[in-house]
């Protein structure tokens, strides 16, 4: 065993200005620190099997989540099914840090509205 930190996690980028850390890769469980500046989402996408958690550590997320908006803070979190369409976007000014939890993990598993 070993001590997860975000200094020594692969780190990565995406979207224009968006990063991430991988915490934690495994066959069956990924979870991901990311920050996402203001101004900033992801594209509108499901997953086919991956189920995900996504927890506020600061700023505020607005997920939509099958057509509906939801305001996340700091210390809150969402439960995304698989199959259930959603976008997580920053609309505040300062930047948004959570973690995203999926299992299995959720890579090779998004599909793009």
């Amino acid at each position: 065993m070993t001590v997860i930190s975000k200094k020594s996690a692969e780190h990565y980028f995406w979207g224009d200005q968006c990063e991430g850390w991988h915490l934690v890769q495994s066959k069956n469980l990924s979870v991901i620190q990311e920050r996402v500046p203001s101004g900033c989402s992801e594209q509108r996408h499901f997953h086919s099997t991956a189920e995900q958690f996504f927890f506020i550590l600061s700023g505020v997320a607005s997920m939509e989540l099958d057509g509906e908006i939801f305001e996340l803070n700091p210390n809150e979190g969402i439960y995304i099914p698989a199959k259930a369409i959603h976008k997580l976007s920053n609309q505040h000014e300062s930047d948004l840090l959570f973690t995203v939890t999926s299992t299995p993990p959720s890579h090779g598993d998004r599909v793009v509205i």
